[in-house]
């Protein structure tokens, strides 16, 4: 591999490395921005405005429950609702505990069953005061949020199992004929809960009934050892009724209307859990906000959407609710393309991970092995199927190490001062030899994608949580062996699979020098490119980690193994039999030919304008 080329490598490489650790936004910069989208008002419309902070809103509703009942608010509409005491009403199945309160009528908290947070306790997705859903509409001139009324339940609670099902209405009155239902129907398996709205005698109440905007605000606690990492992947993803997926941004607090298509869902999507709202007509209007408060350490972002559901034939808003974890093969049983919202890259990095990894590493977790095998495995798997490339590239960088004396003694005689026509002696040697000097990069440039690909696949893999390999008793966070005072560009613990990652890679370096010939400054370069590594991936999963090591290690063995098939002699011998042909002119590819032209033109130029 000649200097321009190893340059070029080096530069891809320093970008990617840089790219991973100073695009991640600061804390300063966090808070700046959730200042800001709470400071800035949201467009009117048909769309409320979005609700005020949790905070305020728990502490005025509590005052308004305290404060003595005026006569005249129990004479304005739903004015009765605005008293009582709350009180909650529990559904249960197999996989979900979920709590309704009256106060609202609302899903109060959720807890999933089978499933702990990373400290052995219950995982509950949201729960208390931080947790808003209600309606806004306007009646009789009052406007309404029924989020801070009381309703009334059917009954005390609900346990199904097995293929039973069951159902909870809770009811605000406005007369005894005159109603709003929420109902709420759960089966005995399964993480949906079906969900209705329906208004009962109330066309003349109500100022319009043909939509109905909901608010829903929530907290996300936080379930995972890193904040910081789940923060990084927590966001809000939504879906439009013509299957175009998109989210909010995961590192900065934003702010979103879509009027122009409608939404059939949208996700309060953490790093490996989420909580779905979902209509099969879809929202005609949505505005969607997501803060974060890096003050904060039990929650880990502020979410909050306000909707516009139109009414069914039937005078209904059927809805369902999604709450369970972000499993892809989960995801996709549940219909509506939820699948979506997991992560598995952009552009062709996501098709790499939905078609190719994702197969294979389903079709190798059929054998139940532990996920630190089943790694392996991949890898092994990986590494066979580029095995053509690699030899590829490792018969190339042989061929230019062998040229490198000849390469040598044209640099002495030309000079340095003259790159261009050092350049073109080069490209006259390569093509006496029969030598392609970019054979040795452009299969690495190939596997680059497959690199990348799986640094976002390993992150957005709910299978690795909590499982344990080896030391690493969570795959899906990083496994620290040392931790001490934040350290800037390394964080405040240090990861051993990313230091182990990190001496592979340097390691591989020394012997990619000893195959490339690599001398002076190129020889000590690429040492650069690992250090930054390891503090961009020190953060990350140490299944990540533990991929990028193994992906080392049977790269040494690979190179061993075709170390013994290539014969350095019977090379030197073919590009000496190459050089004594004579010249065949063959018909250069374009871009070569205009590499060439591009060459004779510049060496042609006056010495003064070279210069320039």
């Amino acid at each position: 591999m000649d200097k321009n080329t190893f340059t070029g490598l080096f530069l891809i490489m320093i970008i990617m490395g840089a790219s991973f650790f100073f695009m991640k936004p600061n804390d300063a910069d966090l808070k700046k921005e959730r200042i800001k989208a709470h400071a800035d008002s949201v467009k009117r419309g048909d769309i409320q405005k979005p609700a005020i902070s949790a905070a305020k809103f728990a502490d005025s509703a509590k005052a308004l429950a305290n404060k003595p009942v005026d006569s005249a608010i129990l004479k304005s509409p739903f004015g009765a609702a605005t008293v009582g005491a709350e009180k909650f009403i529990t559904l249960e199945n197999k996989e979900l505990i979920v709590k309704l309160s009256t106060r609202g009528g609302k899903v109060y908290s959720v807890e999933l069953k089978n499933f702990k947070t990373f400290d052995k306790k219950p995982l509950i997705l949201f729960e208390g005061d931080h947790n808003h859903f209600g309606l806004n509409f306007t009646a009789g001139n009052n406007s309404i949020n029924t989020d801070k009324l009381y309703f009334t339940p059917s009954a005390n609670g609900l346990q199904v199992t097995g293929k039973d099902s069951g159902s909870v209405t809770m009811r605000l009155s406005y007369s005894p004929t005159q109603y709003i239902d929420y109902i709420y129907s759960l089966k005995g398996e399964g993480y949906k809960v079906g969900f209705t709205i329906k208004p009962t005698g109330l066309d003349q109440v109500l100022a319009s009934t043909s939509t109905v905007n909901i608010n829903w605000a929530t907290n996300l606690r936080k379930q995972e050892k890193d904040m910081e990492q789940e923060r990084r992947y927590s966001t809000i993803s939504y879906n439009t009724t013509d299957s175009q997926n998109d989210y909010l941004s995961a590192g900065k607090d934003e702010q979103k209307d879509i009027t122009d298509k409608k939404i059939q869902w949208v996700s309060f999507k953490a790093h490996f859990f989420s909580s779905v709202l979902i209509a099969d007509k879809g929202f005609d209007k949505s505005n969607l906000a997501i803060s974060t408060d890096v003050t904060d350490t039990s929650d880990i972002k502020q979410m909050n959407a306000n909707l516009v559901l139109a009414r069914n034939a039937d005078g209904s808003f059927p809805m369902l609710f999604y709450f369970g974890p972000d499993r892809f093969s989960t995801l996709q049983d549940q219909g509506y393309g939820l699948e979506k919202q997991v992560d598995l890259g952009w552009g062709p990095l996501k098709y790499i991970n939905r078609f190719a990894t994702l197969p294979i590493f389903n079709i190798l977790k059929k054998f139940n092995w532990n996920y630190g095998i089943i790694i392996l495995a991949l890898t092994i798997i990986l590494k066979l199927v580029l095995s053509p490339l690699t030899y590829k590239s490792y018969l190339s960088m042989a061929k230019m190490r062998i040229l490198k004396p000849e390469m040598d003694e044209i640099k002495a005689k030309v000079g340095e001062d003259n790159a261009t026509l050092l350049q073109q002696e080069y490209l006259k040697l390569y093509k006496k030899a029969g030598v392609n000097p970019l054979g040795g990069c452009l299969p690495m440039l190939i596997q680059m994608p497959i690199v990348i690909a799986f640094f976002r696949f390993f992150p957005s893999l709910f299978e690795l949580r909590g499982q344990g390999f080896l030391w690493m008793h969570d795959l899906s966070t990083y496994d620290s062996i040392l931790t001490f005072p934040n350290i800037p560009f390394i964080g405040n613990h240090l990861s051993l699979m990313c230091l182990l990652m990190t001496i592979s890679t340097l390691i591989y370096t020394y012997f990619n020098n000893q195959i490339s010939g690599a001398t002076g400054q190129m020889k000590y370069i690429g040492y650069i490119t690992p250090v930054i590594f390891l503090g961009a991936l020190n953060g990350y999963p140490a299944g990540l980690n533990y991929y990028y090591f193994l992906a080392n290690m049977m790269t040494f063995l690979q190179q061993y193994i075709i170390r013994l098939m290539v014969d350095d002699k019977k090379i030197h011998a073919q590009i000496q039999e190459n050089k004594k042909k004579p010249e065949v002119k063959k018909k250069t590819g374009g871009f070569q030919a205009r590499m060439e032209e591009m060459m004779r033109q510049k060496q042609q130029l006056p010495a003064a304008q070279k210069k320039k």
